[in-house]
């Protein structure tokens, strides 16, 4: 029997590959099918789950199961773009407090705290400011 979902409900699509092509499966209507290429696994998704409940136009929310090793190194990934975030954010509290340092105990004008920051005195004041 097909489980029919509300259409506010996700339908939770895993697609791997499976030699040339992709396996792709939908548990919540226990069916499973294929596409030729990842770009089209969210649309052979969305036109089975209409041929099987006539929901039009489902949502559908597509995880890509690869293997361990590729997995690793897309973790490494997401931490790599972490401590990015966290080096751009230390950089930018720096800059700030350099530029107050240069505007308020050295008495740089906007122009000059820009200068010596390697900023337009326009950021300099951005800076000043936020």
């Amino acid at each position: 029997m097909v489980k029919i979902m509300t259409t506010t409900d996700v339908y939770q699509v895993t697609a791997r590959p499976s030699g040339k092509y992709w396996h792709v499966e939908v548990p919540a209507i226990n069916r499973v099918t294929q596409a030729r290429n990842a770009r089209e696994v969210e649309v052979t998704a969305k036109d089975l789950i209409s041929i099987m409940t006539g929901e039009e136009n489902p949502s559908v929310s597509v995880s890509y199961a690869v293997s361990p090793e590729v997995s690793e190194h897309l973790r490494r990934v997401q931490e790599a773009h972490q401590a990015e975030d966290a080096a751009r954010q230390t950089a930018a509290k720096e800059l700030r407090t350099a530029a107050r340092i240069l505007r308020d105990d050295e008495h740089l004008t906007l122009s000059d705290v820009g200068a010596v920051l390697g900023v337009s005195h326009q950021r300099a004041h951005q800076l000043l400011t936020s």
